[in-house]
């Protein structure tokens, strides 16, 4: 399992005075479950790029166990993101016309020739799990809260020690957004992944063990919750 460690990370936007991400130090054990809270424009989007090696901009290091991922070059940062973390987005980014299935199973197609059973079988089985009966449903059909069960099933395909999630319940409504946050929680918990949820949704929040508020690109508050979901 990895641990996450951030030391001096500065990142500037060439037309902002100040960094538009400025944490000196940051450590988040392995298996951790972490919410982000921060008023629009606080760096949260931006932490999200750097903790995910989308972004290697500016000074410092993001290393998650051994390895700096910010030392990494561009393709070695993308087959890292791939084996290691699994996103989980505001915009689900599925593709219209294709089956639920279809959808969780499409990002190994770009690197496997005929997908091994064993991967179909986990697909499967993880669409079980986030109440999805049948995957074979085209995505069109499906509710904007199925829709992100999807995305979670998805990003936890390749059983990654790291999830983030970006606003993952900010497009749903209050029941569909309780219901998936409870499953995201649950399921990292199952899985032993470290989850790194963005969110404005208190209620999430307080399923997690740590909350981190930011403002202005600075982590301004990090606290430990007690109502960490059971």
């Amino acid at each position: 399992m990895a641990e996450l460690v951030i030391e001096n990370l500065q990142i500037r936007f060439p037309d902002t005075p100040q960094a538009v991400l400025d944490i000196p130090a940051l450590r988040v054990a392995a298996g951790s479950l972490v919410a982000v809270m921060g008023p629009s424009g606080s760096g949260k989007t931006t932490l999200v790029n750097a903790l995910s090696g989308m972004d290697h901009s500016g000074v410092g290091s993001v290393r998650w166990g051994s390895q700096d991922i910010r030392q990494l070059s561009e393709a070695g940062r993308d087959r890292w993101r791939g084996k290691h973390v699994g996103l989980v987005m505001q915009d689900f980014h599925l593709f219209s016309g294709l089956s639920a299935l279809e959808n969780v199973l499409l990002p190994p197609r770009f690197s496997h020739w005929r997908l091994p059973a064993a991967l179909k079988n986990r697909a499967h089985d993880l669409l079980q799990q986030v109440g999805l009966a049948t995957g074979h449903r085209p995505v069109d059909v499906l509710s904007r809260g199925e829709k992100q069960r999807v995305a979670i099933a998805r990003a936890l395909l390749n059983a990654p020690q790291i999830v983030i999630a970006d606003e993952p319940t900010a497009s749903l409504d209050a029941d569909s957004g309780e219901q998936v946050g409870e499953l995201l929680v649950t399921l990292a918990r199952q899985h032993g992944a470290t989850l790194v949820a963005i969110t404005h949704d208190r209620g999430l929040a307080r399923r997690m063990a740590r909350c981190l508020q930011l403002e202005k690109g600075r982590i301004v508050a990090d606290n430990p919750l007690q109502e960490e979901a059971q």
